[in-house]
């Protein structure tokens, strides 16, 4: 794909909508409501851990009920979860937040990289998706919240600033103002130089609202870099690669 192709920024959780995005943005790595709840949950682990198809029927569920919340109908493909994690520098990480885990796909492969010393949580706005990250990573800290909310989180977690975000949020179908208060967020609590990593469906390539999102990126963080395209996902996706 040529590296000025639009790309689309939806994904699988938190703030969720349909699918779509902006255009593509810098070169290719290896060769890319507006409702703000105010409760915060952060249940305990769930007593068994779905299997991949009971995880998947819930995300289905979850995209059926609310198209606008979810913005895909299956969970991350392993190749799309390796472009993700690979790139962070896990050596030096110590403070890793991920935004809408949904069935906590990543979260497994964050946890499993995280640093003896780190410190993790993860913000998911759907109740069931939340409940099933909490089953798949028992003793993870999964807030049901905005992730607009971060610093407030951060502040509860003891985390001053954030080494590395992961992200699976659809942002292509978020209105600009959400956009704005969770990148605002993001950068107040992301550490200079540190790492921002969020994926993209190749499908939605001419809506506003992800055109305007790859806009955001490349105004907001000094390096923005797309990984080669994970193409037996579900949509083919890529993932924005960002440093402050």
């Amino acid at each position: 794909m040529p590296n000025d192709t639009p790309a689309d920024l939806s994904a699988h959780t938190g703030e969720r909508a349909a699918p779509a995005v902006g255009d593509g943005l810098g070169p290719v790595e290896g060769a890319d409501e507006n409702v703000l709840p105010t409760q915060v949950h952060h249940a305990p682990a769930g007593s068994s851990i779905p299997d991949g198809t009971a995880g998947s029927l819930v995300f289905l569920k979850q995209f059926l009920r609310h198209p606008v919340q979810v913005g895909a109908v299956a969970p991350s493909s392993p190749p799309l979860v390796r472009q993700m994690v690979e790139w962070i520098d896990w050596g030096s990480a110590r403070s890793v937040v991920e935004y809408g885990p949904g069935t906590g796909v990543f979260t497994e492969a964050i946890r499993s990289r995280l640093h003896p010393e780190g410190r993790f949580f993860a913000i998911e706005q759907a109740p069931d998706l939340a409940t099933l990250t909490r089953a798949r990573c028992p003793g993870t800290q999964v807030y049901e919240a905005s992730a607009a909310d971060v610093g407030r989180l951060c502040d509860i977690e003891g985390i001053d600033s954030i080494d590395a975000i992961l992200c699976g949020l659809p942002w292509a179908a978020f209105p600009e103002s959400l956009q704005r208060q969770i990148m605002e967020a993001t950068v107040q609590r992301l550490r200079p130089g540190g790492q921002f990593a969020t994926f993209a469906y190749w499908q939605g390539v001419v809506l506003p609202a992800g055109r305007r999102f790859s806009r955001r990126l490349r105004h907001t963080f000094s390096s923005v870099h797309r990984s080669p395209t994970a193409w037996r996902n579900l949509p083919p996706a890529f993932v924005y690669r960002c440093r402050k």
